[in-house]
């Protein structure tokens, strides 16, 4: 009903506008004649961004049921047809990046089980990429087996990513600033030169992870295990520890200045 209407009023426009362009009785005024004009853009440009909408609509949908194809060819044609929707539509863009989250969650989940490491297809590795390499992508890869990804040096800032397993990932330089990395798995990760500033990692484990240079300014290690392999140059200034906190056994817990053992 709603789309009808809007297409009415498109039509409506342009033909009032028409109308008083076009001299019936006699001439119309100056200012008739640039309202006219004016209703003929206005109703020529609503009845183009209907129809827009509606196109982009259909290539969502197209896109989408693609993605739900066995044959991998096809899943990574609909990945494309996403992307390419997400340049086209900034509208579009958070439902796209949603729509690939849950891609990958369906795709390669993670559901706490520790089976053997299989290699991921080219769909997701592609997925992937599609959602990291934009600007300002609404990043949800929670419940997502990233076992040794290779994310170094990418723009992470904000994501989500809670209850994922990124063990052995390569995030070496990775701006993680803002992240919420709650209970992920981020055992033997390379963490070198990361920054963690006011990233949430509560119950996360990074035993055996390299945090050489890390900067964890203001972050959240409640009950995190930071039995890391190595903390040298790491930055713990502001970091918000607990009992729970768990650290390696030559590392001073004294050096994290803000609120130790604070609930």
């Amino acid at each position: 009903m709603g789309k009808r209407m809007f297409r009415l009023g498109a039509v409506t426009l342009f033909v009032l506008g028409v109308a008083l362009l076009v001299p019936q009785n006699g001439p119309r005024s100056t200012s008739l004649l640039l309202f006219g004009g004016v209703l003929v853009a206005a109703g020529g440009a609503l009845a183009w961004r209907q129809a827009r909408d509606g196109q982009i609509v259909e290539r969502y949908r197209r896109a989408v049921e693609h993605l739900g194809s066995d044959e991998a060819e096809v899943r990574l044609g609909g990945l494309h047809a996403l992307d390419q929707i997400a340049k086209d539509s900034a509208s579009s863009r958070r439902l796209v990046d949603e729509t690939i989250g849950d891609f990958l969650r369906e795709r390669s989940p993670w559901t706490g089980a520790d089976p053997a490491a299989e290699n991921r297809g080219a769909d997701v590795e592609t997925a992937l990429a599609i959602l990291i390499r934009r600007p300002g992508a609404a990043i949800d890869l929670s419940y997502v087996d990233l076992r040794g990804a290779d994310l170094g040096k990418q723009d992470l800032t904000g994501a989500v990513v809670r209850r994922s397993n990124l063990a052995g990932a390569r995030l070496f330089g990775t701006c993680l600033n803002d992240c919420v990395l709650d209970a992920t798995d981020l055992r033997g990760a390379d963490l070198r030169g990361a920054s963690l500033r006011q990233a949430s990692l509560r119950v996360a484990c990074l035993e055996g992870a390299d945090l050489r240079a890390a900067d964890l300014t203001d972050a959240d290690l409640r009950g995190t295990d930071m039995r890391a392999v190595n903390l040298h140059q790491a930055v713990l200034t502001g970091a918000r520890v607990n009992r729970g906190t768990l650290w390696p056994p030559d590392f001073t817990p004294a050096r994290v200045s803000a609120s130790l053992f604070s609930d």
